[in-house]
């Protein structure tokens, strides 16, 4: 009823552009979302600023985990395909020729999505099964909950991709143990996600590769994604091992 008023008239006047309307609309949800977090903490908690108890504070030290964070992701995801391409999985190609524009698009869309699913998921979603929930019931439930709500799609899709759903719920551990260990600040979080966001983003958009089928889907990848194929999972167990002996730097 609340969400009514405000998604009919946007698919009325954009109802010619369903990638824009999904788009606007989700901004538009997300935006609702920030505002609907404000009334929560100051109606329910009595807190006038849940985004700093989520962990999103403008420190040095949290810029400093955002920028560190999305190297680490960006890096994790790169060196998947360059294991690949090593091991005769794929071919490296030039690109589109707007390679640049793409660079920058796949930064500022790592960053946004960053942003947006941790400020959600690792930033409201764990706040609020951390206040019910031992911290590793709390953790469990966050991956679950941030891996099922990827796979919000057509059965036969489901269980075409089925594969990546273990591996969301793993990256869902990661990030919640990435905030943990950086003293529950939430930049560490956004900086992974973001980079790994924009990693894949540069590959795929960019056409800078080519699979060369000497391997089935489920080594590779699934659509190309590696997370849905068994060398993502060697890329979440370093992306892990990192997470963990950062945390561990940061403390001393």
């Amino acid at each position: 009823m609340l969400w009514l008023p405000v998604a009919a008239p946007l698919y009325w006047l954009l109802r010619n552009d369903p990638n824009l309307v999904g788009i606007v609309t989700m901004v538009a949800l997300y935006l609702i979302f920030l505002l609907l977090v404000q009334l929560w903490g100051k109606l329910v908690y009595n807190q006038a600023n849940l985004f700093k108890r989520y962990g999103l504070v403008n420190t040095r030290q949290n810029w400093q985990n955002w920028w560190r964070g999305f190297g680490l992701g960006l890096g994790v995801c790169l060196a998947i395909f360059v294991l690949q391409g090593f091991l005769g999985w794929l071919n490296w190609q030039s690109g589109k020729d707007n390679l640049g524009q793409i660079a920058l698009e796949a930064i500022l869309i790592g960053m946004g999505i960053g942003f947006a699913e941790e400020l959600f998921f690792r930033g409201w979603l764990l706040d609020e099964l951390e206040r019910d929930y031992t911290p590793i019931k709390a953790m469990w439930l966050n991956g679950v909950i941030f891996g099922l709500l990827h796979f919000l799609k057509p059965l036969t899709e489901i269980i075409r991709t089925l594969p990546q759903l273990p591996a969301l719920i793993a990256l869902g551990f990661i990030l919640v143990e990435s905030k943990r260990s950086q003293q529950q600040r939430l930049g560490m979080s956004i900086g992974i996600h973001g980079g790994l966001v924009s990693g894949y983003y540069l590959i795929n958009v960019g056409k800078l590769i080519s699979y060369t089928q000497v391997v089935p889907d489920w080594v590779t990848g699934i659509d190309g994604n590696p997370l849905a194929g068994l060398t993502g999972w060697f890329g979440l167990a370093i992306l892990a091992w990192l997470v963990k002996n950062m945390g561990v730097r940061s403390e001393e």
